[in-house]
């Protein structure tokens, strides 16, 4: 059976040699960079699977690096293992279509939880910050539910309600699917629900996508 494609990228030698040593039984490592702008030019040669990328990195960190692919039509996902633990951060890594943000102190087993997801088309944020990332920050209230909701997440839900598709969505707004999914997992969040059809059926009783 062919093993997945991993690219891997730290400006720290031990974290490379230790995620290699993590990912080596079910990856096949195709390549590490200790840059950003030497992740971009692999993430173009390598055809890899997954990125598995620090943020702070020399040149070019991370998340633009992330962003350089986005632009380049790039789709690979991208998960981020990072020391940052500000929810500012993991935001603005999925925003830009991250599919994980996983901290460096967390348990190994978050790293391969979020490859799965990623694997899966789904997005993974270690447990020590997800609440906070996918939290609305108290913003909902029993007399408008929806006051928290972004004018992004109402375009998005607009979209859906229209019978749209993540990826369908994605195209028509000139962002990465896993973006649409972040957006929508928070509007979920905001609004209490737990399925594409909860969601759908509130946005329409709250005239949200009208």
């Amino acid at each position: 059976m062919t093993r997945p494609r991993v690219l891997l990228a730290d400006d720290h030698r031990i974290v490379l040699a230790g995620l290699q040593a993590l990912l080596a039984g079910d990856y096949e490592l195709v390549g590490s960079a200790s840059d950003g702008r030497t992740l971009l030019q692999l993430a173009r040669e390598c055809s890899a699977d997954f990125i598995v990328a620090d943020i702070s990195m020399p040149g070019l960190n991370g998340i633009d690096a992330l962003q350089a692919m986005r632009r380049e039509g790039l789709d690979v996902p991208v998960i981020f293992l990072t020391m940052h633990t500000e929810p500012a951060y993991a935001r603005r890594a999925l925003e830009a279509g991250a599919a994980g943000y996983v901290l460096k102190h967390a348990a190994p087993q978050e790293l391969q939880q979020a490859l799965r997801a990623a694997a899966q088309g789904g997005i993974f944020v270690s447990a020590e910050i997800a609440a906070e990332v996918f939290g609305n920050g108290g913003a909902r209230t029993e007399r408008d539910p929806a006051s928290g909701l972004t004018p992004r997440q109402r375009e998005i839900l607009r979209l859906l309600v229209d019978g749209r598709s993540a990826k369908e969505i994605a195209r028509l707004l000139d962002i990465s699917h896993r973006t649409v999914e972040y957006h929508k997992y928070q509007a979920m969040e905001t609004l209490g629900v737990k399925t594409n059809a909860e969601l759908i059926q509130l946005a329409l009783r709250l005239q949200i996508a009208s």
